[in-house]
């Protein structure tokens, strides 16, 4: 997978976010993979090879949680 640089990412979550209303990029939220709290704005995007793209925990590639493993901290 390779990593995708995203500039306005509060645009891109509204665009991307599939669950509903997209969360503000300064909220926080923890990550059921590694347990941290995290700031939403934080994370990171990567696309599989066939360029479906991922909004990733920002502690990856070391955690491999994705948008879906976010909660309430």
């Amino acid at each position: 997978m390779k990593e995708i640089k995203i500039k306005y990412k509060q645009d891109y979550l509204n665009e991307k976010y599939p669950f509903g209303e997209a969360p503000k990029v300064t909220e926080k939220k923890r990550c059921i993979h590694c347990d941290e709290i995290i700031i939403v704005g934080d994370f990171k995007v990567f696309a599989d090879d066939e360029e479906f793209e991922y909004i990733c925990c920002p502690n990856a590639p070391d955690c491999d949680g994705t948008v879906i493993d976010w909660i309430e901290p």
